[in-house]
């Protein structure tokens, strides 16, 4: 047994393919997935003038999730790919002929497995959570207090807090032409304000508008008459209006660790808190998910006849497995969201296979070891 945990020169070989196929592919899937969802904010960023670091800054905070649903698939993918490759090339047969066991020659499968696994762990548990929390956190301060800034000529542009802007033109200079605002904050008494020109400005509680040359027009609810107000210089804040709210829970792939096993001081209700304790512990178990993909792609190798013309039947039978089980493990999940009492079966469905998996290459390695004679 303890010459399985030693590494030779072998290994390492081995291991350093897997890793930079590991590394290659998922950079890749992360760089084409991070466009596709990155091209909603490019409109943004392009229409508005926001800073090119914003847009990165932005889109940044999402990687972390797709990295987290990536690994485990590029991980199966890449030592099905290398093995299978060493198949081809006759390597696995000359390492056989060395003496080398089944288990032997998996072994740095599992070591990238076992550090794929790690690397789920630490962003299920921290930083996806996080990420996705400060994601959430400036979209909202971009879309609702920024969206003052973003004043298109021409267009009737809706401010968070019942407020209604029109510019008739900008400047290049940012001086504001032709400004309508409908004002509705107080209820039951909206007032349209005129002014010929403003101009944007960051003040302590948010953005504000400083008007010139304008009168703020209000209807009277209680005699119906029209009072006009004009001013030369009026300051209009259009930030959204603070006070004694009560605080939201977090979204369930926001919530840290901490709070999802504390559902119930959050004062959610009891089907959000159900959804929380399986989101706990769907993050503890999908990170062994790793390992049985990892199994599944060493077996389909190892213990198939594969040849150099054909012989793909056991790769595609693997790639249907794990198919079959991505789609057990959610179907698995929504069971025991509504369900807590069936959490134990998502560990059951990723890391399941796992043993049974490395069972089967044990018990390769014992026979082989009983086949020599002594």
């Amino acid at each position: 047994m303890l010459s399985l945990l030693t590494p030779t020169r072998l290994d390492r070989y081995v291991f350093r393919q897997l890793l930079i196929g590991l590394a290659v592919s998922t950079l890749g899937l992360v760089a084409l997935v991070w466009l596709t969802q990155s091209l909603r904010f490019i409109q943004l960023i392009i229409q508005h003038g926001l800073s090119p670091v914003v847009f990165l800054h932005l889109t940044g905070l999402l990687v972390p999730s797709f990295v987290a649903v990536i690994l485990p698939i590029t991980c199966f993918i890449v030592i099905l790919f290398v093995y299978a490759r060493l198949a081809a090339d006759r390597e696995l047969t000359v390492m056989r002929a060395s003496g080398m066991s089944d288990a032997a020659i998996a072994r740095p499968a599992l070591a990238l497995a076992m550090l794929t696994m790690l690397a789920c762990w630490g962003l299920n548990v921290w930083l996806v959570p996080s990420t996705l929390a400060r994601f959430t956190h400036f979209e909202s301060i971009i879309r609702n207090q920024v969206a003052a800034f973003l004043l298109e000529p021409g267009v009737f542009t809706p401010i968070p807090g019942h407020i209604t802007v029109y510019v008739q033109r900008r400047d290049h200079d940012q001086v504001l032409h032709g400004i309508v605002i409908q004002d509705a904050r107080q209820k039951g008494e909206p007032a349209t304000i005129l002014a010929r020109s403003g101009r944007l400005i960051d003040g302590p509680d948010g953005p504000e508008v400083l008007l010139l040359d304008g009168s703020r027009e209000q209807v009277d609810p209680k005699t119906g008459r029209l009072n006009i107000l004009s001013f030369r210089r009026n300051l209009i804040s259009l930030a959204k209006p603070t006070g004694v709210t009560r605080k939201l829970a977090p979204k369930t792939s926001e919530a840290t660790m901490t709070q999802l096993f504390h559902a119930g001081a959050a004062h959610v209700p009891p089907p959000v808190q159900r959804r929380w304790r399986e989101e706990a512990w769907r993050r503890i178990a999908s990170p062994f998910a790793v390992l049985s993909y990892a199994v599944i792609a060493l077996l389909s190798v190892l213990r198939s006849p594969f040849r150099r013309q054909g012989g793909a039947a056991a790769l595609v039978a693997a790639v249907f497995i794990v198919m079959g089980l991505v789609a057990l493990e959610l179907g698995t999940e929504n069971l025991a969201a509504r369900q807590n009492g069936l959490i134990p079966l998502i560990f059951a469905v990723t890391l399941g296979p796992a043993l049974v998996g490395l069972a089967l290459l044990l018990r390769g390695r014992r026979r082989r070891a009983r086949t020599v004679p002594a």
